[in-house]
């Protein structure tokens, strides 16, 4: 209970929701583009329409970042991979093989004087290697062999090999690594560029070795693998890749890229009044901005994050009055006001990203505002949905560096989303919204690019990117308004038509079990749904909440007249207390079946809420007859509550009241009904039951109207087919 009150007094905090606000503006500041002064923002073809822009300092014209993009990438592509030439490599190796020769001879000598099996084997050789090499030396020792190879010859054909792979040059990398089609080579302080060809590496040094052995030697194989085995132990790479120097040489080329195309003086005007804004005139102006961001100090820093701050809080205001004034239920929720912050927070991300991609292709149409536009007006309602998408337009063209023409384009495209999903019907309508989105966009970009004479391509390019908004707008829409119901447990109109779908297993299982309650609860939908639209409440909520009030009744349907067969009921063998308890809890086991079917809040609250704290007055009456006024207490007839807290669940009250008390009327007679109607509603009234419903005596009159209107329909006098009677009696 103690975690109950907990969560409830967190969901209400005044000071939570302002922290949330506070948050949320904090976040959003710090996506603001940082030190550039924003008082100017200007595109090519627009009329400069201030004053004279002149310079208040000495600053650097920077180059569009796309062309200094390309020109760094251009100086990049020039460094070749810098490789080392290592001279010692190749005599120390040389060195190495012909001392190891030598070293073999001897060894093989001493091995066939002494005739015995034990010998050393190198490591680099095999066992199969070195005593194929072995052999070849004791062959050489029988007398009258006809051995026609020699070992040292064999040891020469390997020096030989190895001076012609240095010769070559032997590259560290395999080619087919290196990406460029020349390498630079690096001798002491000289540099060449060559083709990469030239060189060997590892695996063509291999194919040379075994090429060169097959057509100099006539070996047998099993020799000739002997042979290569011990030369390519020599083979050490003597041209080896570095790619410290070569990284020290991208960004020296790097660094030669002039990032400015001139200087501006202090005192030289930029633009003139009236002048047309060219592409270099952008340069100098966006330029400047750069300048007089970088020329502010901590105070100028400070004082600018303060105006960003006060700038997000304008725009937030006038919003967060008209959510104060006529939106109580989601100013009061910290649940939804979190909720929104959170859509605001994710469109204004989608505007920092896309500001820190530096591309020449109008990438800032895939700054999503329609999926804010459609989440509000789905969650909540249109007008929400409409006042929001200014607020996310006016900020995403903030985070552009103060774009009013993007803000606009926004606004326009948000708004129709926002309009095609205000009568959603199902999931699928949502992706009807591609075309208004789309004829949103073109219109806004055909508009603005005619006025500031962008050529025919550009309007065609603009308008395929806005076009992909267009498309992925409805699906990331689709996708996250099934996130939010979920994290958020909100109840959307598409989760409440899926409820009306009477295969739903709590409608099957009423309609099963309980059969009068179920009619009665569907004629209860069309009286609330009728009245809601009179009254301006939800109708799909009211006819929802009006379907699963009574599932509590499937436990024990035979407890409720309106499921009864006959003139026997179950309560007339048990006490008033104890029929009076069996009908009250109805509530509680409805409440615990809805909860275990995942079924929204805003639907469970019904099923308390229709009857409020109202008295089980048949059985009160019945209890003070039969033991006596004094002897009874009328808490136990009563039921929990609480009472309706909003317009649609006191629609429910009444409506209940209502249909059962004029559902058992012998006659239906018009005067009747509507007096029934009028008595009901005033004890509901008298016994304080509306009070914490939004309900107005002008919406009480509207509800007798629809009340009566459809009731009488329903109970209207029908003529009676000839020999009825017979038919009544005839068993």
């Amino acid at each position: 209970m103690i975690e109950e009150k907990t969560k409830t007094k967190i969901r209400h905090s005044l000071r939570i929701r302002i922290l949330i606000v506070l948050i949320s503006i904090i976040l959003i500041v710090m996506m603001f583009p940082r030190g550039e002064s924003l008082e100017f923002e200007v595109s090519v073809g627009s009329i400069w329409i201030q004053d004279d822009l002149i310079a208040s300092t000495t600053f650097e014209v920077l180059k569009d970042p796309e062309v200094y993009r390309r020109e760094v990438q251009q100086a990049v592509d020039k460094v070749y991979p810098i490789f080392v030439l290592e001279k010692t490599t190749e005599t120390k190796q040389l060195d190495s093989i012909k001392s190891y020769s030598s070293y073999l001879e001897v060894l093989f000598e001493n091995i066939l004087k002494e005739e015995s099996p034990q010998f050393y084997n190198p490591t680099f050789l095999s066992d199969d290697g070195f005593r194929r090499l072995l052999n070849l030396k004791r062959q050489e020792n029988l007398i009258g062999s006809q051995n026609r190879i020699r070992l040292q010859t064999i040891f020469r054909t390997s020096e030989q090999i190895v001076e012609r792979v240095y010769r070559r040059g032997f590259v560290s990398e395999p080619l087919i690594d290196i990406k460029k089609d020349t390498i630079t080579i690096r001798d002491g302080k000289f540099e060449r560029d060559v083709p990469k060809r030239n060189y060997l590496d590892d695996e063509s040094a291999k194919n040379f070795l075994q090429l060169f052995i097959r057509n100099n030697l006539t070996v047998t194989n099993e020799l000739a693998q002997a042979v290569e085995e011990y030369t390519y132990h020599f083979l050490k790479p003597n041209i080896i890749y570095s790619q410290s120097i070569t990284e020290e040489a991208v960004e020296r080329a790097k660094n030669k890229v002039s990032r400015n195309v001139g200087i501006v003086n202090e005192n030289e005007r930029i633009v003139a009044k009236h002048d047309r804004v060219t592409a270099d005139t952008k340069l100098k102006i966006d330029s400047y901005k750069i300048a007089k961001g970088e020329s502010t100090g901590f105070w100028g820093n400070l004082t600018q994050n303060i105006g960003k701050f006060l700038h997000i809080v304008i725009i937030l205001l006038l919003f967060s009055i008209y959510i104060y004034l006529f939106r109580k239920k989601i100013y009061h929720d910290n649940v939804k006001v979190l909720l929104i912050a959170i859509i605001i927070l994710i469109i204004s991300s989608f505007a920092y990203l896309v500001q820190q991609i530096v591309v020449q292709v109008p990438i800032e149409y895939l700054i999503l505002v329609p999926v804010g536009s459609m989440l509000l007006t789905i969650i909540f309602d249109s007008r929400v949905g409409f006042y929001g998408t200014v607020v996310i337009a006016l900020i995403a063209g903030g985070l552009r560096g103060n774009d009013y023409a993007f803000a606009v384009m926004n606004i326009v495209a948000g708004g129709l989303a926002a309009y095609t999903v205000r009568d959603i019907k199902n999931r699928s309508q949502i992706f009807r919204s591609f075309l208004f989105i789309l004829t949103g966009y073109v219109i806004s970009i055909l508009a603005f690019g005619l006025e500031r004479f962008s050529p025919i391509d550009q309007i065609l390019i603009h308008s395929g990117f806005a076009a992909s908004n267009a498309l992925i707008s409805p699906v990331l829409t689709y996708g996250l308004i099934i996130f939010f119901e979920r994290i958020f447990k909100i109840t959307t109109d598409l989760t409440l038509l899926e409820l009306t779908d009477f295969n739903s297993p709590l409608l099957k299982q009423l309609a099963t079990k309980a059969p009068g309650t179920f009619t009665h609860s569907m004629t209860i939908g069309s009286l609330v749904e009728t009245a809601a639209i009179e009254i301006g409440a939800n109708p799909i909520l009211s006819r929802v909440g009006a379907y699963y009030h009574d599932i509590g009744k499937s436990f024990d349907p035979a407890s409720f007249v309106e499921n009864q067969l006959d003139d026997r009921s179950v309560h007339e063998k048990l006490n008033p207390q104890k029929s009076a308890q069996l009908i009250i809890d109805h509530v509680k086991k409805g409440i615990e079946l809805a909860k275990e079917n995942n079924i929204p809040q805003d639907i469970i609250n019904f099923i308390p809420m229709h009857h409020g704290t109202m008295l089980v007055s048949f059985f009160y009456e019945k209890a003070k007859k039969e033991i006596g006024e004094e002897n009874v207490k009328e808490e136990d007839f009563r039921y929990p509550g609480p009472k309706p807290n909003s317009k649609e669940t006191a629609l429910l009250m009444l409506a209940d009241a209502c249909e059962s008390a004029i559902r058992s009327m012998t006659e239906s007679d018009p005067k009747k009904i509507e007096n029934i109607i009028n008595n009901l509603i005033k004890q509901r009234i008298e016994d304080g039951q509306l009070d914490e419903a939004p309900i107005t005596l002008k919406d009480i009159k509207k509800i007798k109207e629809a009340f009566a209107s459809i009731l009488v329909g329903q109970h209207h006098k029908r003529i009676r087919y000839p020999k009825q009677d017979e038919m009544e009696e005839n068993e």
